[in-house]
């Protein structure tokens, strides 16, 4: 079992890392000027999509293992079913992303930088209300 969560917290951690660098890509993106630095930019969000995809699975994958272990105690937590509801919105966020991804990679950006500044916060907000649940499971 601590193998498991140790690899799930690894996982969170490689997948965070891109979910919070990503739409500070996105910001640097909407305020080029010029067709060489978004080119590059393309490039990078491409990659950075394509490696913190499988990081986003693992995180899944361990986590879902880690739940099978103890399943009695985990379906009655509640703690459990609001963190999981931001789990959801994580994924729903990352694929988001992967759409923004495309949308920039096909020059269809309609957004501003001051959009995406205060989109790159949303997985802030999940990451604390998540780590606070899971520690103080407080119901």
């Amino acid at each position: 079992m601590l193998w498991l969560k140790a690899f799930h917290i690894i996982a969170v951690i490689c997948w965070f890392a891109g979910i919070f660098y990503l739409p500070r890509l996105f910001v640097y993106h909407a305020m080029a000027e010029d067709q060489a630095t978004r080119d590059y930019l393309k490039v990078m969000e491409r990659k950075l999509y394509r490696f913190i995809s499988p990081f986003a699975v693992l995180t899944i994958v361990f986590g879902a293992l880690l739940i099978a272990q103890n399943m009695d105690y985990y379906l009655s937590a509640g703690w459990l079913h609001l963190k999981l509801l931001f789990v959801v919105g994580l994924i729903a966020y990352h694929l988001y992303c992967g759409h923004l991804v495309n949308k920039f990679a096909n020059d269809q950006n309609q957004r501003q930088h001051v959009f995406y500044r205060w989109f790159n916060e949303a997985p802030v907000i999940a990451l604390f209300a998540i780590v606070l649940l899971v520690v103080l499971k407080p119901f």
